[in-house]
């Protein structure tokens, strides 16, 4: 694996576009690893002092998570050096779209991604450029498609993805609609580890759970883990968290969801970060759901959860271990030979299935299609693991060897 993952990693994009603002200090980056297929996909990024080499190692996780969602395409991803929090953040995507459109045109599929979002901020301003979606670039580049086709495909896309959830199963009580968008991640991480109990062996029911960030990814996994029985015992944000040994009940974890603020965690009680951080740890728990940003989670903070009884760790974050390698460094490698680890390329290929899904010939546009096509897809991914190593350790090792195979 490390011979191929590092062939991988050297191996120089095809194309890079880099752009300066005009009328503010923001930059931004397309990075196409390649354009495998005839197109390339991959979300735009927004956060201050992201740099190229981010977007280029995020570009090529996209390339691997391609090889399990589907379609079979080249890895992308655009990211904007620029503070999202500052009120000018929607002229400096205004301006960033109308420098990319002929790459979206043609050959290049986006999406949201860390502090843009889909449906409030890329599909508004790409219409109104004359984009018929984000992803119609792959629809173009890829499925070659007639102008038949491509306005079913797109129409497909368009519906899919904002569509409100009206399944009760797939989300939390509230007044607030949910869509697809929402919630696939989330529940894509939390079915990785269904499947991983129902193909390794053991029972889900009544395993512990520790939560690391709770934005849409880790609060939605942690309701669907809830529903399946697993008891949440500590949550932790960069704002601080929560702890109960005993666990959470459903109804507890829904009214945690329901009561963010954004993607803060908002709890009666809550510890402060330096509290919780050093509490959380050592926590007896079998699952692990990292779920904030990416490079977090530290080596003494793995030999601590691998103490407590940790089993299974479901990446919702890309590359959540803090080595400065772009796939698996020594960290990472050491995780990997103490439990299972379920990588982000398959954990977290909810969104990306999802695109894949809608462009594809045969779709039913209702909830449970949707993610049960999802579920299927990450199922499908781990059962190949299974096949070539039915160890509990280094099924990362095993599932980047499949998908280098299919690559290099």
């Amino acid at each position: 694996m490390q011979i191929l993952l590092k062939e991988f990693e050297n191996k120089k994009p095809e194309i890079v576009f880099e752009w300066k603002d005009s009328e503010t200090e923001a930059e931004g980056w397309v990075v196409i690893n390649s354009l495998r297929g005839g197109a390339a996909g991959g979300g735009t990024r927004m956060r201050k002092g992201l740099d190229k080499r981010e977007v280029e190692s995020l570009a090529k996780t996209m390339e691997v998570k391609f090889t399990v969602s589907g379609p079979a395409i080249g890895g992308a991803k655009s990211g904007i050096n620029f503070d999202p929090a500052d009120p000018r953040k929607a002229g400096v995507l205004e301006r960033w779209y109308k420098a990319v459109m002929p790459l979206l045109k043609n050959y290049y599929g986006t999406g949201g991604d860390l502090n843009v979002d889909e449906i409030h901020e890329v599909i508004p301003v790409t219409e109104a450029y004359g984009l018929w979606h984000p992803q119609e670039g792959i629809v173009n580049g890829h499925f070659h498609a007639t102008e038949p086709q491509k306005i079913r495909k797109i129409g497909q896309l368009r519906q899919g993805v904002s569509k409100v959830l009206e399944d009760p199963k797939f989300t939390p009580n509230g007044p607030k609609k949910y869509t697809v968008a929402d919630m696939i991640t989330g529940y894509g991480v939390s079915e990785a580890v269904r499947h991983y109990y129902q193909i390794w062996g053991g029972n889900i029911e009544g395993k512990r759970a520790i939560i690391q960030g709770w934005g849409n990814v880790g609060a939605a996994a942690a309701c669907f883990l809830a529903v399946c029985g697993v008891k949440i015992v500590g949550i932790i944000d960069k704002n601080g968290g929560v702890i109960n040994e005993s666990g959470f009940s459903l109804d507890e974890v829904r009214d945690l969801f329901l009561k963010r603020n954004g993607n803060t965690l908002v709890a009666d009680g809550m510890m402060s970060f330096a509290e919780i951080n050093e509490k959380i740890w050592d926590l007896p728990h079998e699952i692990f759901i990292p779920a904030a940003a990416s490079r977090l989670v530290t080596k003494e903070q793995a030999e601590r959860m691998v103490k407590a009884g940790l089993e299974v760790i479901s990446c919702g974050a890309n590359v959540p271990f803090a080595d400065a390698e772009i796939f698996v460094g020594p960290i990472g490698v050491w995780v990997d030979e103490q439990v299972s680890l379920i990588p982000d390329f398959i954990a977290n290929c909810g969104m990306a299935r999802v695109f894949a899904y809608l462009m594809s010939d045969k779709v039913e546009l209702t909830d449970q299609a949707i993610f049960s096509d999802v579920s299927d897809t990450i199922k499908k991914a781990l059962q190949h693991t299974f096949s070539k190593n039915q160890g509990k350790t280094k099924l990362a090792q095993t599932s980047y060897e499949i998908a280098l195979s299919q690559l290099m």
